[in-house]
């Protein structure tokens, strides 16, 4: 056991060493929102009456401290580490998945974590299994890891048992994090060791033969408490819905953290991902509905194999006068191939032969990427000031082949499977190499403790280089600055509004300039004294400028040009509430508005963007019986109708699907939970061109868990 006064160091030192990476980047002044004992600190400048100030701004000592394993509502945002912001302060629209909400609906893909989130579409591709795909706003999103980008790394589908929570941030943020799609960042927060004792196993079975296990435990290593190590893991074995198919998975992360004084602190993280299973069904017919069960690919060629090992390394330094130093570090290396066959049918075909083709890709890449980053702060009468000042250096390269052709074609009334293609036609090979060598600066000022001013500039000097299959090597180079402006006010201590405009540059091709992306944003949360709830609005106009379409060149060659512009406008409401010690509640609606404003082709000027549904609403509520021992929840999703092709001719229907869930506390450490997805087996076409893709259907999983 340790005394009292090595509690409070450890606990003080634990805060200041969860604000890592781009937490502090996120645009306000950083708070700590009191946590039980961490709520003050005793020592010089210590204030019995007020919470412990990280950095000049609002505390709200009457709010909720997150902890994410107990709840589904987040009032602070971590991005990249934790206790860093208050979402009620930070002028963007944001939402937080918990690792409770992530349990109760037993969330198995990043898909399935984000498709209760207010304006983002996930599973567009249906049973294309590739990777994970959503889009926020009606555009690619970016994605990262404790804050820093995945970059080449993000077509991987991510373990959601490696992280405790998940969070979304809408819009553009190039200024936050660099080169970004306009949509916005999805940022994947990794658990990180504990110093404390803990552990957990789980044992589940579900639908498509699916058996898996896992375990996350942890504990301190040393008499007094300094270094704490945190091991995670979990494998599967499972086949998919169509038929020839596996989805087997294993997933390895372990970290130790080291805190020789409250000041100071580093963490170190190992993870390990390994993925066998086949990417895709290869679709089905035009005709009609068909089973999903079916499978009209070719079981010979039918492959996807990943390979990815990451090592994470982060320093914290308080220096005890305002001022705090960072760092942070990660490489991660991957092996990510892939093969299938897929039909290829179109609306006048005669008799039941369908022709296909095949298509894979085998593709190697490395990354390094780090920054460094000194946050003062400071305090001038009614005045607070955060200034930030960091440079991120980014050195990542990929070798990758892909092939297509013609493959055999497939009678659907009598499937005989012909085996793997002969041979390959190799049409694109190419090693490509990105440099991006980065500054950023970001003030933010407090005044009175109401007005919260927001300025942010980042500049990006990105080098590009690729070498084709002939020997032929082309490079590029671009500085590109973003910029970020908001105004926060605090109503009162419950309610506070922002204006913000924000920028994105996307990450380049050489011989085109970036897409950049600009989004005004009007917003306002809530969240009640009281009550364990944050509610929020916003409405948005984001544009897209410098769009890269495909033109047809006078003497016939296709090549690409920097031509278009598209725009975005909407509106996207949340709300997470724990009303009662039993039942929790989370909603949200999204209204969105997309427009092609200029095209090479006149006749898509106005169409809507493809994947992009005006509406879409959801429901998720979870409620605990008075014998405290069982627990059911019920979900909806509704996802309005959107366009499959960029010419607006085809379209999907609307549809709700329904999700539930039941949980029974076997003993006091043990639990039983059966999920059941889609409860009603709703089929609907997500996604269609030269054929079909559907939703997922009905799956139920059972699982027993026990913790210590």
């Amino acid at each position: 056991m340790t005394d009292s006064s090595s509690t409070v160091r450890r606990n003080a030192s634990r805060v200041r060493w969860q604000q890592t990476t781009t937490a502090i980047l996120c645009g306000t002044t950083l708070v700590t929102i009191p946590i039980l004992g961490n709520a003050q600190e005793t020592g010089e400048g210590s204030d019995d009456n007020e919470g412990y100030r990280l950095a000049p701004i609002i505390v709200n000592a009457q709010a909720y401290a997150d902890d994410d394993a107990n709840s589904i509502v987040a009032q602070e945002l971590w991005v990249g580490g934790k206790v860093a912001t208050s979402i009620l302060d930070t002028p963007a629209s944001v939402s937080v998945i918990t690792e409770k909400e992530i349990e109760q609906r037993n969330a198995s893909t990043t898909e399935e974590v984000l498709q209760y989130t207010p304006g983002v579409l996930t599973d567009y591709y249906g049973t294309d299994d590739r990777n994970d795909y959503f889009k926020i706003r009606g555009f690619e999103a970016t994605t990262y890891r404790d804050g820093l980008t995945l970059g080449s790394m993000r077509g991987v589908r991510e373990e959601p048992y490696a992280f405790e929570r998940v969070e979304v941030l809408r819009g553009a943020n190039s200024t936050l994090f660099g080169p970004a799609d306009p949509g916005g960042s999805v940022n994947f927060v990794s658990k990180r060791p504990r110093f404390e004792r803990f552990g957990e196993g789980y044992l589940s079975y579900g639908s498509f033969d699916a058996k898996e296990a896992g375990v996350d435990v942890g504990d301190t290593l040393n008499a007094d408490e300094t270094v704490a190590y945190r091991f995670t893991g979990t494998i599967r074995d499972s086949d998919r819905e169509y038929d020839h198919s596996k989805d087997n998975n294993g997933f390895l992360m372990g970290g130790l953290a080291w805190e020789p004084t409250e000041y100071t602190s580093a963490s170190v993280i190992f993870d390990y991902l390994k993925r066998d299973d086949t990417p895709n069904s290869g679709g089905y017919p035009l005709d009609r509905e068909y089973d999903r069960s079916d499978f009209f690919g070719e079981p010979g060629f039918n492959y996807h194999d990943v390979e990815r090992t990451s090592l994470t390394g982060q320093l914290t330094h308080d220096f005890n006068n305002g001022l705090t130093l960072r760092g942070n570090l990660r490489y991660s290396d991957l092996t990510d191939d892939f093969g299938y066959v897929y039909i290829t049918d179109s609306a006048a075909r005669v008799g039941s032969v369908v022709d296909r083709d095949y298509f894979g890709t085998d593709n190697e890449a490395q990354e390094l990427i780090g920054n460094a980053i000194l946050q003062y702060d400071a305090r001038f009468d009614q005045v607070d000031s955060s200034t930030l000042v960091g440079v991120e250096y980014r050195d990542a390269s990929t070798e990758d082949s892909s092939f297509y052709g013609d493959a055999t074609s497939i009678d659907i009334a009598n499937p005989v499977f012909s085996g793997a293609p002969s041979s390959l036609n190799v049409y694109s090979s190419n090693k490509q190499d990105f440099t991006t060598e980065s500054v950023f600066l970001t003030q933010n000022l407090s005044f009175y403790d109401r007005f919260i001013v927001t300025a942010g500039v980042r500049n990006d000097s990105m080098d590009v280089s690729s070498t084709n299959m002939a020997g032929v090597t082309d490079s590029d180079d671009f500085s590109e600055t973003s910029l970020r402006g908001a105004l926060t006010y605090r109503v009162t201590d419950e309610i506070s509004t922002y204006v913000s405009m924000v920028e994105s540059v996307a990450p380049p091709t050489i011989g085109i300039d970036p897409e950049r992306g600009e989004q005004y944003e009007i917003g306002a949360k809530y969240s009640p004294f009281g009550t364990n709830a944050l509610f929020s609005a916003a409405i948005y106009d984001l544009t897209r400028d410098d769009v890269t379409i495909s033109v047809v060149q006078d003497n016939g060659v296709i090549e690409r040009e920097t031509v278009g512009e598209s725009r975005v406008r909407g509106l996207d409401l949340e709300a997470k509430a724990e009303l009662t010690d039993s039942f929790s509640v989370a909603g949200g609606y999204s209204y969105m508005e997309s427009e092609v404003v200029r095209d090479s082709n006149a006749d898509r000027e106005g169409n809507e963007f493809t994947a992009a549904p005006k509406h879409t609403a959801s429901l998720w509520g979870y409620y605990t019986l008075p014998s405290q021992d069982m627990s059911i929840g019920l979900g909806a999703r509704y996802i309005g109708s959107y366009y499959f092709d960029v010419a607006n001719t085809s379209k999907s229907s609307a549809a709700t699907l329904f999700d539930a869930a039941f949980s029974y506390q076997l003993t006091q450490d043990a639990d039983l939970a059966v999920n059941v997805s889609n409860l009603l087996d709703e089929q609907h076409v997500v996604g269609s061109s030269t054929a079909d893709y559907y939703n997922p259907g009905r799956e139920i999983s059972a699982k027993v868990s026990y913790r210590w």
